[in-house]
């Protein structure tokens, strides 16, 4: 299969942005073992079972609440740190 220049970098473009946005998004998965895995937070996903993420939806408001009293000693992973830099530029 002969592709000209054109084709040939427009499919590269296309292939660019399909892993730009697949690392830039969040993914949910079926695990395995039957849990709820969630991507994008960082370099692993966070695996947990449907009554457990049942748990942290509601409770969500009180670890809102814990972030925002706690602010000051909380770090911030390297990969929001340049998702926020790059935001207030």
């Amino acid at each position: 299969m002969s592709m000209t220049m054109e084709q040939m970098l427009a499919r590269i473009a296309e292939l660019e942005k399909q892993v730009t946005n697949s690392k830039s998004s969040a993914r949910v998965k079926v695990s395995t073992k039957g849990g709820v895995s969630f991507y994008g937070t960082g370099r692993w996903p966070i695996t947990l079972y449907k009554s457990q993420w049942q748990i942290v939806f509601d409770n969500v408001e009180v670890i809102k609440a814990f972030i925002a009293e706690n602010d000051a000693l909380l770090s911030q992973s390297k990969v929001d740190a340049k998702a926020t830099t790059a935001a207030t530029v």
